[in-house]
């Protein structure tokens, strides 16, 4: 009999886990006896922050959950961020980590915890302790399944070092779910067909629970209809649609848009603050929801759908296969869409044009991800996405430090070029997974948006008319870091040079850092 931990590695490769991210630590060092037998990657990052992140953006590119394996104590703490976002922004992970064997009556044990499985549960959808092998495989295959049947979120799962060690059965063959959920929503597919038919201003709101519809331009074309995404919906619709209101959602005045229509399809999204910053979306136009999350559905005052977006999309299309007549005009979508383009110039100067010039330049399947820093937060509005799926900011949990490392994780994941943009500020949360990534050798260009500030603090407290305080800060001399890791450097001097600087960094065999400051665009 082997011991749990080699089972453990083997298990997952079983189950089509082909990476692993995390640190090895004197309570863990089982999980890594059966790693390299297996013949799973695993990469090692400096921080376990730094592991969850990779994982989150390991997830996004692929669909499949990321896993990490970190130590007791600390290392469960050290993730828990990662968890959060990924909780928050419905991304299936795996955390497996050790757990002391007995806590009730020892103290002060290394990196003893009062509750470490509930601290976990704190971000998790679930945090179990498996106290046996036999428990251990069933959270295993329960955590790499879920995500086909509900809506994605991160799990922990607690070994005893005892249980990591001891000899274990074989792990079970198969178990893993295969395929999409039932088919609950065809009962509802007629409703929503006589609703569309009957509208004069039909608008569909798409989020990122429907960045699995790769059809919907031509589609919406058809009924001429109109369409919103939230930031995380980007791509569903091709930027180019007549009636495609593009990603402004946020802004105020998309409530006047929302009360033009008289009937508006929400597909998988959960419309939260973070997608519309406002407490609620603001109009009493008859709503018509599509999700997978009971919770959402819940909600008063709406038509619900239990479903998979992709899946009633494709049905509806099917019922409604003819063409529709409707109010919408591409005119005064045009003449929208300008004027909340024109607005978002006006507020953060500078970094429109940036993104305009990035846009048209880089490769069609490039892969974002993006920081909390106010350059993304103008870009995205105002940059729209080729394809759905290509942009991955931390929405829900807002945290700093997320850009480089998920970065990372999405260069391991995604079939082509990876772009990290991050704030000056932001970046330093992490910077030390640039190790990481130049021991990977990976082409990774990095967009550092530089005002040597906090700057949407700055300007919050200025709005507020609060004096800004400690919000400037003292950089490092960006070009030694990158030197210092082994990394490239630049300083474009202006937008053509900005665009061949990022394109040349997709292939140079080390991460890039590519500083850009608000004085580029002239």
């Amino acid at each position: 009999m082997r011991t749990l931990g080699v089972e453990l590695a083997h298990m997952l490769k079983d189950r089509e886990v082909d990476t692993v991210f995390g640190i090895p630590g004197v309570h863990n060092i089982e999980m890594y006896r059966g790693v390299e037998t297996a013949g799973i990657r695993h990469v090692l990052t400096r921080h376990e922050q730094g592991a969850g992140f990779m994982a989150d953006g390991y997830a996004r590119a692929t669909g499949r959950p990321g896993v990490c394996f970190v130590v007791s104590g600390p290392g469960l703490t050290n993730i828990m961020t990662p968890l959060g976002q990924a909780y928050s922004d419905s991304v299936p992970m795996l955390v497996i980590a050790t757990v002391l064997d007995e806590t009730a009556g020892r103290r002060g044990q290394l990196h003893q915890m009062r509750d470490q499985e509930g601290a976990g549960r704190t971000v998790a959808l679930w945090s179990e302790t498996a106290m046996t092998p036999e428990a251990a495989y069933a959270l295993v295959d329960r955590s790499l399944s879920q995500h086909l049947a509900v809506r994605a979120r991160p799990a922990v799962m607690h070994v005893p070092i005892s249980v990591l060690g001891g000899e274990a059965p074989p792990f079970p063959a198969g178990g893993m779910v295969e395929g999409q959920f039932g088919q609950g929503w065809d009962e509802h597919i007629a409703a929503l067909a006589h609703a569309l038919r009957g509208a004069r201003r039909p608008l569909f709101l798409f989020g990122g629970g429907a960045r699995w519809i790769d059809f919907a331009g031509p589609v919406l074309e058809r009924w001429k209809a109109a369409s919103m995404t939230t930031y995380a919906g980007r791509g569903v619709v091709p930027p180019d649609a007549p009636l495609h209101f593009g990603a402004y959602l946020a802004r105020p005045s998309s409530v006047e848009v929302l009360n033009r229509a008289d009937v508006i399809f929400v597909f998988g999204s959960e419309l939260a603050q973070g997608d519309l910053w406002r407490d609620r979306l603001g109009t009493e136009t008859r709503l018509i929801r599509v999700d997978i999350d009971a919770d959402v559905l819940a909600r008063p005052g709406q038509y619900p759908v239990y479903g998979e977006a992709f899946g009633v999309f494709e049905d509806l299309s099917q019922a409604v296969g003819e063409g529709l007549e409707t109010d919408w005009t591409a005119a005064e979508v045009a003449a929208q869409r300008a004027k909340w383009k024109a607005e978002i110039d006006a507020e953060r100067p500078g970094i429109v044009p940036v993104c305009d010039a990035l846009s048209a330049a880089l490769p069609k399947n490039t892969m974002i991800f993006s920081d909390m820093t106010q350059f993304a937060y103008a870009a995205k509005e105002v940059w729209d996405m080729p394809a759905p799926g290509l942009w991955h900011h931390p929405t829900g949990f807002g945290t700093l430090g997320y850009a480089l490392p998920s970065a990372i994780g999405g260069s391991l994941g995604h079939n082509g070029p990876v772009l990290a943009i991050a704030g000056d500020y932001g970046f330093q949360y992490t910077v030390q997974e640039l190790g990481t990534a130049a021991e990977l050798g990976l082409s990774l260009p990095i967009l550092l948006w530089d005002n040597t500030a906090l700057g949407e603090i700055r300007d919050n407290m200025v709005s507020a008319q609060i004096s800004p305080v400690a919000v400037t800060l003292r950089n490092p001399e960006w070009r030694h870091l990158a030197a210092a890791y082994g990394c490239g450097y630049a300083e474009p001097g202006d937008l053509d040079d900005l665009t061949r600087t990022v394109n040349a960094a997709f292939t140079a065999g080390r991460p890039t850092i590519i500083r850009a400051t608000p004085a580029l665009a002239g």
